[in-house]
């Protein structure tokens, strides 16, 4: 009679294991597939901008600043009509050569000769905060620029919408980008990013961890 007892019991534990077990895998593809098409959305409608210094020095640290703060300004020049993602990169591609001169000259004219790397692709960014929004880690579009060994500290910013000149002291984006950004994601998504609701942040931190698992990953 005991031994038909624990029979049983070794039974129900087996299902109730087997439930959790089934509960957690179910609970996972979810989370996977909510962090999947927020993210994908969200790196959609973003173009960055990243500039790698030569070394950490602080030499080479302000030269990095030098040079972004002339692609930025010939940017501003050349992007003031841009309404998208799609016709930022087309600008750019169609500039390249000038991009890469401009950065170039910069270098030469601050009194160095290291070579410098101007291009586009898909590449690791970590998560980042532009005034009151923040964007999860992840693999976004961008324009990078390498300055000689592109061994030194990195400098990010969104190039589209425009938010490399946000006040970070301040704080707060300007209300024409927020528009773009909410134009182009979902209501949630939106929320996800802005630091407007606080009751979005346990959904952004599951975001946070997968992408930097996936960016992990990516960089193996």
């Amino acid at each position: 009679m005991i031994n038909f007892k624990n029979f049983i019991l070794n039974i129900n534990l087996k299902r109730l294991l087997l439930l959790f077990f089934l509960l957690f895998i179910y609970t996972l593809f979810c989370a996977f597939s909510y962090v999947n098409a927020v993210s994908s959305d969200i790196q959609n409608a973003v173009f960055r901008l990243h500039v790698i210094a030569n070394s950490d020095s602080i030499e080479d640290q302000n030269l990095k600043y030098i040079v972004r703060d002339n692609i930025l300004n010939y940017m501003n020049t050349i992007s003031k009509d841009v309404n998208s993602k799609e016709e930022i990169i087309a600008l750019i591609n169609k500039n390249i050569s000038t991009f890469k001169e401009i950065a170039q000259e910069t270098i030469y004219e601050n009194g160095y000769t290291y070579p410098v790397e101007v291009k586009i692709g898909k590449f690791a960014f970590p998560t980042k905060s532009y005034g009151d929004i923040s964007l999860p880690s992840g693999i976004y579009d961008a324009l990078r620029i390498e300055i000689g060994d592109a061994k030194g500290q990195n400098w990010w910013c969104v190039m589209f919408p425009p938010l490399c000149f946000v006040d970070v002291t301040s704080g707060v984006v300007p209300e024409e980008s927020k528009s773009v950004i909410k134009d182009n994601v979902s209501e949630e998504e939106y929320s996800l990013i802005s630091k407007d609701s606080s009751d979005m942040t346990f959904k952004f931190k599951i975001v946070e961890m997968f992408q930097n698992i996936g960016v992990k990953l990516a960089q193996i």
